[in-house]
């Protein structure tokens, strides 16, 4: 007999496999953002001669930086505190909704969510004003007899500032309570446990690694904003990142903005050690806190103790109440909060929506609305700028998309799937975009970009816009992987499919939904993106945002107005895109 001279190839060791997955996330994190702010934070080192700590000598001389940081730092302490706090009856509502009023409340938070900051931020400045809605309806009813000064001081800075960061928290704290099993505060209940005391002792607990999620989100974005306070704030209410633009931009001081930089992100990244020891990085992808449990035996018997004292405080209160009802489903929530959850709602539909009428009305900005007139929509598609932002925005968000898509995709399967070494620390680096700044990757972009001969072009804007949204992409891909059931994989497997061939046919039809979604995640805050738009786009390059934002700081048009309005209905078209999609995909 002939021996056979073919054998079979051995297997491929497992790690080939997971290095390809992740391999290429890697190299667009180390190469454009590991290295771009290795850079910046270098710069405030050297000196003429070499090292030198002459630029921290500068920061710590002056009580300025310091000042500046401590206000950056109040500023966003209390708009993460105020988001969580109002986003969280919002979040609790929606998932405990049935499906038709479910779907209604994600749109309205969505709507807010993918509106543009800029847009959100100049409605502000439109109801705030001294000819603004308040300022008019105030004077009609006669409670004031002249305009009162609403801008410009903490109290806008705040408001914008948590309306344009409560959409985030709401879908954050969302991602973590759409997991909590319902049983529970019903087992509760069912055990003689009342409404109250079922939710704080029971739901709460479990929620709580949504509201750390949240809380960190929101505080990691505020304390690198500078949109709000920019155009709501006076000088009493400068950010940190604007005296960070101010020193690249005016100054060219490279070593002193490197210097503000290692200072911001020291702030940061303490806060984000004590998140991870306390609940994990894992948190940030929707993991619920079945898991999570406190280090100290005597901080949760005094938290247990508090909430205990809540939910009793908290079925007092409902027994007073009209439609208090006896379960914590949202069909029977107590009138009070379905009230709440829709007064805030509509609060932050209001800005974006309010610019409808303003881009139709004679009267340009003032309110209210006067006649009827659409000049300001001839001016703008008239004008070329406008036509030449819009087009490299979407042709920047489209790139930047489907680059997320392709390096973050393999990363997230492995996340979700793999069993392997140091994935914490692997989802952590995968998250650094997150951690950092926008403002310092900005920056540090912006500088080697500068030298690459990238800035102004849409290849550079591309790869920018990747590095801050592929993270987002990788977030929603690993919640909808937890929630996929692999026996459907096996089976495909088991009826000849190969890997490849299974995976094209039963996984990504599947996950189609998911997966659009997080397309659209990116789309959209690619389309949105001005921090990294503001340095790296050209003077006669400008995505829609940075022109937004010239024509908002430079000369105010009521074809702004025109343009918010056009930016609501595109944004308005995506959502029910993509909500069809979604509906389509579970109807299979």
């Amino acid at each position: 007999m002939r021996s056979s001279s073919v054998s079979s190839s051995p297997p491929m060791p497992a790690w080939i496999g997971h290095a390809a997955k992740i391999a290429p996330l890697m190299v667009l994190l180390l190469a454009f953002l590991v290295y771009p702010v290795g850079q910046l934070l270098s710069l405030s080192f050297l000196g003429e001669d070499g090292f030198s700590l002459a630029f921290y000598k500068q920061l710590f001389a002056s009580s300025l930086y310091l000042n500046v940081l401590w206000i950056t730092l109040k500023i966003s302490l209390a708009t993460t505190a105020l988001a969580v706090i109002l986003g969280y009856p919002v979040a609790y509502l929606i998932s405990t909704s049935g499906h038709g009023t479910k779907s209604l409340l994600v749109f309205l938070v969505l709507l807010s969510f993918w509106t543009s900051f800029l847009v959100r931020a100049f409605a502000w400045v439109v109801i705030l004003g001294r000819n603004g809605v308040i300022n008019h309806t105030l004077l009609s009813v006669g409670v004031i007899d002249r305009p009162a000064n609403l801008l410009y001081g903490t109290g806008a800075v705040l408001v914008g500032m948590v309306h344009a960061m409560l959409p985030l928290a709401v879908m954050t704290m969302l991602a973590v309570m759409e997991n909590i099993d319902r049983n529970l505060p019903r087992a509760a209940s069912t055990l003689g446990a009342r409404p109250g005391s079922a939710f704080w002792t029971v739901y709460f607990p479990l929620s709580m690694p949504g509201v750390a999620a949240a809380a960190i989100m929101v505080f990691v974005t505020a304390i690198g904003f500078f949109i709000v306070p920019a155009l709501l704030g006076g000088r009493f209410e400068t950010m940190i990142s604007q005296l960070i633009i101010d020193q690249v931009q005016q100054t060219l001081n490279w070593g002193l903005a490197g210097a503000i930089a290692v200072l911001l992100l020291v702030v940061v990244m303490a806060v984000f050690i004590v998140y991870d020891r306390v609940f994990g990085f894992a948190t940030l992808t929707g993991e619920s806190g079945a898991n999570v449990t406190s280090r100290d035996s005597a901080t949760r018997r005094a938290g247990a103790k508090f909430l205990a004292m809540l939910g009793e405080a908290t079925d007092r209160l409902l027994a007073i109440m009209p439609g208090n009802g006896q379960s914590t489903d949202a069909e029977r929530a107590p009138l009070l909060l379905r009230l709440f959850v829709w007064s805030i709602l509509v609060l932050i539909s209001i800005p974006a929506v309010l610019m409808v009428p303003i881009s139709f009305s004679q009267a340009g900005l003032n309110w209210p609305p006067t006649g009827f007139t659409t000049q300001w929509y001839s001016q703008m598609w008239a004008n070329p700028v406008w036509s030449q932002a819009l087009l490299r925005s979407l042709t920047v968000a489209l790139g930047a998309g489907v680059l997320s898509m392709l390096v973050g995709v393999p990363a997230a399967f492995l996340l979700a799937r793999a069993d392997i070494r140091g994935k914490a620390a692997i989802l952590a680096f995968v998250l650094s975009p997150i951690v950092v700044p926008r403002i310092i990757i900005a920056v540090g972009m912006f500088y080697v970009f500068a030298r690459l001969g990238l800035v102004g072009s849409a290849l550079g804007l591309i790869i920018g816009h990747t590095v801050v949204c592929v993270p987002y992409v990788v977030l929603t891909l690993v919640a909808v992987l937890r929630n996929y059931d692999t026996r459907l994989d096996l089976a495909a497997y088991s009826l000849g499919a190969t890997p490849l061939k299974a995976l094209i046919r039963v996984t990504f039809p599947i996950l189609g939904a998911g997966m659009f979604s997080a397309f659209l995640f990116a789309f959209a805050t690619s389309f949105d993106e001005l921090t990294i738009a503001l340095f790296s786009s050209g003077g006669l390059n400008a995505t829609l945002p940075k022109q937004f934002w010239d024509e908002v700081t430079l000369q105010v048009s009521p074809v702004i107005a025109a343009v918010s309005t056009c930016l609501l209905v595109f944004v308005s078209v995506l959502i029910f895109a993509a909500d069809r999609l979604r509906q389509r995909s579970v109807a299979r």
